[in-house]
């Protein structure tokens, strides 16, 4: 198993992102220029349900997986529990989904039924992708995301004008198969005869269940309050939002890589605060580029707009200015819980739990307050704003305790070096602290 450096490593992990975006992005774009604005809208309640239950199973089985440390063969058994368990539990959701679905009238009941029928093949073949992550083999990820790409879009292209949201739903899910073969076939000969472990995702404790509850207080909150919307106000509110998010998939593609793949390279670095100052760069970094991507759009001619999302770029022209904002507060936050994450993991919680919940109220007040959807939408960036904020004010506490006690353990070390060679001390714990 040959593993890049570490340039390579980021290189292939943000160009593996920058595919699985852009494989997103465009089959939203083929989606909504191939439906209505109403049968888009139901296509995109259904693409925004998986983006929830794939964000759950990255939060329970990827996030943890990337942060497990130790020998090669402890990864590698690892990253098999891990695509097992993803491959078994998702299995068992959609299937159970799509058979109680398949008896529920309605143009939105039967496309989830088709989700629930194709969630095994894209839970698990996104959720190998965090196997590489952990085994540093982004360009595996790279080579099968590409393969998505490939079969994803001459597939959905081919279909109808006016094709309905179930059929689309099912193109688009069998479409990731040849690149789920493709994964497994990487990832096979690297964790044969190793031992699966799936009691380890069900045990008390679990660090993925803590940040299951970051994600639902977090982005899923958000997600289902938008659903809400669509469910109970119109429906044309979540195509209009979903439209002008999917403009915004470029930037997704970084937020993305610095999520899954920033831990294992962070550890490379020893010093609290590099970790702290690479962080806080690389926000100011996606900050910029996300405000530069936000004014492009705004300045984006009404031709174009309607040759990407068709009937739908009305509906989201104007909320691109409060996306924009939003999504510049979402770089700064997003680099601020990487942060976190890797100096002391259960730092997050609190802030996903209050400041999430605070955005969806935002959201809400903003739709009943602020004229529909424009107000949901300026709701969600101030939402974004407040939480950025307080987490980068919690990374000043949290890092100067790490730097404190990580500047205390150097000293101890180098003390107890010295005091073994003056007086040829053996290693008091017999040479097994590493």
């Amino acid at each position: 198993m040959r593993v890049p450096g570490a340039k390579a490593a980021i290189a292939c992990s943000v160009a593996d992102q920058g595919v699985s975006a852009l494989t997103n992005i465009l089959v939203l774009v083929v989606a909504a220029r191939l439906s209505s604005a109403a049968g888009f809208a139901v296509f995109s309640m259904v693409y925004m349900v998986f983006t929830i239950l794939l964000g759950v199973g990255v939060s329970y089985v990827g996030q943890a997986l990337v942060l497990v440390r130790g020998e090669d063969r402890v990864i590698r058994a690892a990253c098999r529990s891990a695509a097992v368990f993803t491959a078994v539990a998702s299995t068992a959701i959609g299937f159970t989904a799509a058979a109680v679905l398949a008896f529920v009238p309605g143009d939105t009941a039967a496309a989830l039924a088709v989700l629930g029928l194709i969630l095994p093949i894209a839970l698990t073949q996104d959720g190998i992708r965090y196997c590489f992550s952990a085994l540093r083999l982004p360009h595996y990820a790279l080579t099968a995301d590409l393969v998505r790409l490939a079969f994803a879009l001459p597939a959905l292209a081919v279909q109808p004008h006016g094709a309905g949201p179930a059929r689309l739903v099912a193109v688009w899910g069998l479409s990731a198969l040849p690149a789920l073969l493709t994964a497994i076939a990487l990832l096979a000969p690297l964790l044969r005869g190793l031992p699966t472990d799936l009691r380890t995702y069900v045990r008390r404790g679990h660090l993925g269940q803590r940040f299951v509850v970051e994600f639902g207080v977090g982005n899923g909150s958000s997600q289902l309050a938008i659903l809400g919307l669509g469910l109970f106000a119109t429906p044309l509110a979540v195509g209009a939002l979903r439209g002008a998010t999917t403009l915004f998939g470029p930037l997704n593609v970084l937020f993305n890589a610095s999520s899954a793949f920033g831990p294992p390279l962070l550890h490379r670095t020893e010093s609290v605060r590099g970790q702290v100052r690479a962080t806080a760069v690389l926000a100011a970094v996606l900050a910029t580029v996300a405000a530069s991507w936000a004014t492009v759009l705004y300045l984006l001619p009404d031709r174009i707009g309607r040759q990407l999302l068709g009937e739908t770029w009305p509906n989201a022209a104007h909320l691109l200015p409060a996306s924009g904002s939003q999504y510049t507060a979402m770089a700064v936050g997003t680099c601020g819980l990487l942060t976190l994450r890797v100096l002391r993991p259960r730092t997050t919680l609190p802030i996903q739990v209050v400041f999430s919940l605070a955005a969806v109220v935002f959201m809400l007040a903003g739709y009943a307050l602020g004229g529909g959807v424009l107000g949901a939408a300026w709701g969600l960036c101030l939402g974004s704003v407040a939480k950025a904020v307080a987490t980068w004010l919690r990374i000043g506490s949290v890092s100067a305790s790490a730097a404190s006690a990580q500047q205390l353990a150097r000293v101890g070390a180098e003390g107890r070096d010295q005091r073994q060679a003056q007086h040829g001390d053996p290693d008091p714990a017999g040479g097994l602290e590493k």
